[in-house]
Order: C-alpha cells, then sequence, then structure tokens
C-alpha cells in the first residue's frame, strides 16, 4: 500500500515539472558589460494573474529589480562589474507571452576606435593604426567604387584601448583608389576612419560582350557586379568573364575596375 502511495506521489510531482517546464520559457542574454542596463517591456500574464516575467537572473544570481511591472529595469551597475566583464541574462517568463528587450544589443560592445593613421600602398597593402577600442569588433574594409562604397573584408579588432596595428591586402582598380575602415555597431550605425587614396599603375581594363557565347569578357581578372534595369545586382563576383545565358535578354549595367557600362544581352 505504502508503495502504491509512493508511486502516486512521484507521478503527481512528474507530471507537475512536466507542466511547468511546458508552461514558461527562458530569454537569455549574453555579452560584456558596455556600463549599460536592460530595459524590459513586460507582458500582462495570459492567465489574467500578474505579468509574464517571473524570475530574472544575472550571472547566477537573482535580481533585486521590481519586475511585476509593465516595464523595467535591470540594473547591471549593483553587481560591481568592470567595463568588459562577461555578463549572462536568464529571464524566465511564463508561455503564452512574450516579454521585449528594448536594448538587446546593450552587452555589445559599440565602435569606438580612434584612428590615428591609414596609408595604402603602391602594392594596394592597406595600413592603418588605432587606439581607444573598448571591444573585439570587425573592422570592414571598404573601398569608393561604382559611386558607393563596396566592402572588400573584414579584420577583427583587438578591442584594447592600446596602439593597435592592421593590415588587409587590398586588389587596386586603374587610377586613383580611394579607401577607408569601419565599425559597425549592433544597431547598424558606423564609426568610420578617415579616407585614403593612391594612385595605381595599374592599366584600365575594358570589357565586351560576345552575343554568340552570349558572356561578357575583360581584358584582365576584376572584380565586377551586373546589375539589371531595377538595379537589382544579378551577379558578382572576381574574374575574366561573366556568363549570362540564364539572363532574359534586355538591358544591363555592368560595374567593373573603376567603371560602370551598359550593354544589351541579344
Amino acid at each position: 500500500m505504502k508503495s502504491c502511495l509512493f508511486k502516486h506521489a512521484l507521478s503527481l510531482l512528474l507530471l507537475v515539472a512536466l507542466h511547468t517546464a511546458s508552461s514558461a520559457a527562458t530569454i537569455m542574454l549574453e555579452g560584456r558589460y558596455q556600463q549599460r542596463n536592460i530595459f524590459v517591456i513586460n507582458a500582462a500574464s495570459t492567465d489574467g494573474i500578474g505579468y509574464c516575467i517571473y524570475e530574472v537572473l544575472v550571472n547566477g544570481l537573482l535580481t533585486t529589480d521590481e519586475i511585476n511591472t509593465q516595464a523595467f529595469e535591470i540594473d547591471l551597475t549593483i553587481y560591481g562589474l568592470k567595463n568588459g566583464d562577461p555578463v549572462n541574462i536568464l529571464i524566465k517568463h511564463k508561455d503564452g507571452c512574450t516579454p521585449k528587450i528594448l536594448n538587446p544589443g546593450a552587452l555589445e560592445p559599440s565602435p569606438s576606435f580612434v584612428c590615428t593613421k591609414i596609408e595604402c600602398g603602391i602594392n594596394g597593402s592597406l595600413i592603418w593604426e588605432t587606439t581607444s577600442e573598448m571591444g573585439k569588433i570587425p573592422f570592414i574594409v571598404q573601398q569608393y567604387k561604382w559611386n558607393k562604397w563596396v566592402n572588400l573584408g573584414e579584420v577583427l579588432g583587438n578591442g584594447t584601448n592600446t596602439k593597435n596595428i592592421y593590415k588587409f591586402q587590398t586588389q587596386l582598380t586603374s587610377g586613383t583608389n580611394k579607401f577607408r575602415v569601419v565599425q559597425k555597431s549592433f544597431e547598424g550605425d558606423l564609426r568610420k576612419s578617415p579616407n585614403c587614396e593612391v594612385k595605381s599603375n595599374v592599366e584600365a581594363v575594358t570589357h565586351r560582350y560576345d552575343k554568340k557565347s552570349k558572356t561578357v569578357y575583360f581584358s584582365t581578372e576584376t572584380s565586377y557586379e551586373l546589375y539589371n534595369v531595377f538595379g537589382q545586382v544579378v551577379k558578382r563576383g572576381r574574374g575574366t568573364s561573366i556568363e549570362c545565358t540564364a539572363l532574359t535578354r534586355g538591358e544591363y549595367w555592368v560595374s567593373y575596375d573603376d567603371r560602370t557600362e551598359k550593354f544589351m544581352k541579344k
């Protein structure tokens, strides 16, 4: 009899545990302390009792913030964190409702670098020096061509406040080449270096469209973008030719080297 009662009680406990697990969810935020707090919009509980969030932990410690309210702030200043310290936040909430984090990028480093020097050599080697970095954010190397800034590649920043030196090998076009490096914040804002320019000795590239093979041929290897009449990029790459068989007939624009020109696909 006692054995049956024990089994029945154990079954009830398992059912309660399963119900609790199925009726709860967790939002996890991970990053590093950036001297910014987290702002949360709570939601009403679907059962009509109280609010959606029932527990918040910061690095395993239960917060003392007032969470039984429509909106609240997770105060990170009370944990003795230093700038750059790891932070793990668990926001536990009931199922069927979803809280909203107003500043999900608060634990991500913001671009803060100061570019003290940027130079490009005649061989295409781009070198820049920085200070005042506050986190490891990629530097995006950009070249101004085809009437816009084109991304060439990325170099991960060291994220230190001391002097940092970086290098990236570019492919120069004919004429004057203009470069810069940027870092992008979580919200998409750009922090930019000064521009640097170098005039190359690279010979200008030419192109021709062969109607029989339906191929664009370049006089030498080059980076390119192919656009339709709506300005949409239909092909992008680097090479000595672009195969256009699959494209519909009509007008196209091809950007290559330092120029953009039109051709008709027939």
